[in-house]
């Protein structure tokens, strides 16, 4: 398939799943998959370095699409998180301090994020091509969210508004969000969410939240991966750790798919901040029960033939 084609999809992926509670790491590398674009060393014979170049490079373009996606979520919040920087330390209702103000919470969520999923980095890198992984973590994370939700919408929540979070809320709502880094097909959005609910937030709240944590955590995770990605001296002796050389295919196919992922996540958090405060999560719940059962059935076709 043409490399622009492919970019093109892979965009649209990105762009559509990024900020839903469906997991777009999961979704990423079963399109991956689909359109067979070699992600794993393995597959590359010894001494083969057009394959090991083609490994490294869609690794690195699956990690800077995701781009698009921060940059379009930044602009749609620019306004609301100008409008926290300048309530600090007191907040807009004058009810704040400087250890509960929202700017504050959302950097005590992103340490507890950060520091566990650091430590436990290379355990998770070994789930992060498992298909069969991520699966489990797509039905499981679909039941767990759809029983949570569930629970929610039959209580009167306490916390209306990000301004009324408390500290501990927000270091619950990190911890939670450890176990989409550890475990791929967790996702993000839907750790998030159903800490934030279990923790008493209004589904508005809960998701507000989620996406305010999510800016800096996938700046750093992304710059993070990145480097890692592209410094040769971070790979050690790794096979598939050729420095990825770049020419102008690959960076019209690596703009292409941050361009399409930021138009496509422009639309998508509009549409599903509305979709929310009507419906609930239960419709992406089913989705993700369903597309993990079905990857528990093809996933093993495909690692075993």
């Amino acid at each position: 398939m043409n490399p622009f084609i492919q970019s093109t999809i892979l965009g649209i992926v990105e762009g559509l799943t990024e900020f839903l509670p469906v997991s777009s790491t999961a979704h990423l590398r079963i399109t991956e998959a689909l359109m067979h674009i070699p992600l794993n060393a393995a597959v590359c014979p010894a001494g083969d370095m057009a394959c090991s170049q083609s490994v490294s490079y869609w690794e690195m373009y699956t990690i800077v699409i995701q781009l698009g996606a921060i940059l379009a979520l930044c602009l749609l919040f620019l306004s609301r998180v100008v409008g926290f920087f300048r309530s600090f330390p007191q907040g807009e209702k004058g009810d704040r301090t400087i250890y509960n103000h929202p700017v504050t919470l959302t950097f005590v969520a992103f340490v507890c994020t950060s520091i566990p999923a650091l430590l436990l980095r290379k355990w998770s890198e070994k789930n992060l091509g498992s298909l069969a992984a991520m699966a489990w973590a797509l039905v499981i994370g679909g039941i767990v969210m759809w029983a949570v939700d569930a629970w929610a919408s039959r209580r009167d929540p306490y916390t209306t508004d990000v301004e009324e979070m408390t500290f501990l809320q927000a270091v619950w709502i990190g911890l939670c969000q450890t176990l989409s880094a550890i475990f791929p097909g967790v996702s993000r959005s839907m750790s998030t969410i159903a800490a934030g609910q279990l923790a008493d937030l209004t589904r508005p709240a809960a998701l507000e939240f989620s996406f305010l944590l999510s800016i800096p955590t996938m700046l750093a995770a992304t710059g993070w991966d990145l480097v890692h990605e592209v410094h040769p001296r971070l790979h050690g002796s790794h096979p598939a750790a050729a420095h990825v050389v770049m020419n102008p295919e690959r960076w019209g196919v690596l703009i292409l798919g941050t361009v399409v992922s930021f138009i496509v996540a422009l639309g998508v958090v509009e549409w599903f901040l509305m979709w929310v405060r009507r419906h609930g999560f239960t419709m992406f719940a089913i989705w993700r029960i369903l597309l993990g059962g079905w990857l528990l059935i093809w996933g093993a076709r495909y690692i075993h033939g």
